[in-house]
């Protein structure tokens, strides 16, 4: 499938390449560069990562096949490098099978034992079909603009898609911090609208690593 305009699930050469788009509209494949704003846009606080990853759900899981399955598709400064970059991205409710977006800080690989992420966790949210596009963009914006108001503490987020369901998620570094959880949790109900009887689970990459998943043993469903 394709993910990027042109950029196919199986490009080689996945972990350094960064796929940007040049304003004829091609696709250069640059060497990973530090990437920073252009004169006159609007500066992220932080830069962010695009990952994009995709398995055959029958194969095991293990930490070695996830990295192998992870690719790094660019990475953007400004609120206008956003723009430009999400307008030639696929939305997560076209994609098919076991796929995942991951949009991180730069410098914290969505795995659950980055340095960043080792002692943090994640609400969960499970979608019906059909909400994941929407979703997705509202939890981006949110993220990109600094709403949930916790520091440095937000890593990423994750859109997961699956054949029955699809699921949101929002990592964050400190899974001990209940103010810090119970604030991004509070920000994900109004950012995204949900109904009040909408019941949340946060999971511990502590515990993703002890049962080998993201989501086993979470059965909440929106």
């Amino acid at each position: 499938p394709k993910v990027f305009d042109g950029v196919e699930d199986d490009t080689e050469d996945q972990d350094e390449t960064v796929c940007n788009r040049e304003e004829d509209g091609s696709i250069n494949n640059n060497r990973r560069k530090t990437v920073s704003p252009a004169a006159g846009e609007h500066p992220l606080q932080y830069n962010y990562t695009l990952w994009y990853s995709r398995r055959t759900p029958s194969r095991p899981a293990n930490t070695q096949s996830y990295e192998q399955n992870i690719r790094q598709i660019g990475t953007v400064a400004s609120v206008e490098q956003f723009w430009k970059f999400y307008s030639h991205l696929v939305r997560p409710g076209d994609l098919t099978g076991h796929s995942d977006f991951h949009l991180f800080k730069e410098g914290i690989k969505p795995m659950w034992e980055d340095e960043a992420n080792k002692n943090g966790g994640k609400w969960i949210i499970r979608l019906r079909k059909g909400l994941a596009s929407r979703f997705w963009e509202n939890i981006i914006l949110a993220m990109l603009g600094e709403q949930f108001m916790v520091g440095e503490e937000i890593c990423g987020v994750v859109v997961s898609i699956r054949f029955q369901e699809d699921i949101l998620s929002i990592w964050n570094k400190t899974a001990s911090d209940q103010v810090t959880t119970s604030r991004i949790r509070d920000t994900l109900r109004r950012v995204l609208n949900l109904p009040p009887n909408t019941i949340m689970e946060y999971k511990t990459h502590n515990d993703s690593l002890k049962d080998n998943s993201s989501f086993r043993n979470t059965k909440i469903t929106l």
